[in-house]
């Protein structure tokens, strides 16, 4: 795991990064009609699985889910597996305050509602990155970075 250390007088503590995880990484691991967007979307959920503590949110399962069965014509209980396997992940229940956050990010940053709701869940779960490719990567929002994978950018 990959892994930051920290001093704490004479000990040191190792710390895991916290990565969100957005639902298009989802999406391209199990979408075959782009081989190369597939292989490197099953290659980065596999070396973040491995190297850090990854979280979504109860949105990425909805919109997996949803894209997935419709627009990809995913087998829905094959689908239904991948949604199970969240259960590995932390996951961010978006209640009525995550909303609240979300609309204050969308008033301060003109980041979409759905986006603002994934940056407040990773702000609420205290990552330290969401990867994504549709949101700008480099983008700090809520001291929370922004890294599009399929552009090499990826978490220390």
């Amino acid at each position: 795991m990959s892994r930051r250390r920290v001093s704490v007088g004479q000990g040191t503590i190792s710390i895991v990064s916290k990565v969100f995880i957005d639902t298009n990484i989802f999406v391209y691991a199990i979408d075959k009609r782009d081989p190369v967007k597939n292989a490197r979307a099953r290659e980065i959920l596999t070396r973040t699985v491995e190297s850090h503590l990854p979280v979504v949110s109860t949105q990425v399962a909805q919109e997996f889910y949803v894209v997935a069965t419709t627009k990809l014509n995913a087998d829905r209980m094959i689908v239904k597996g991948v949604v199970h396997n969240f259960r590995n992940m932390e996951v961010v229940n978006n209640d009525l305050e995550l909303i609240e956050q979300a609309i204050d990010i969308v008033a301060i940053s003109q980041l979409s509602f759905w986006d603002s709701l994934i940056v407040a869940a990773a702000e609420k779960a205290n990552c330290e990155y969401i990867l994504s490719k549709d949101l700008s990567s480099g983008g700090i929002y809520r001291g929370v970075t922004v890294l599009n994978p399929f552009t090499g950018a990826e978490p220390a």
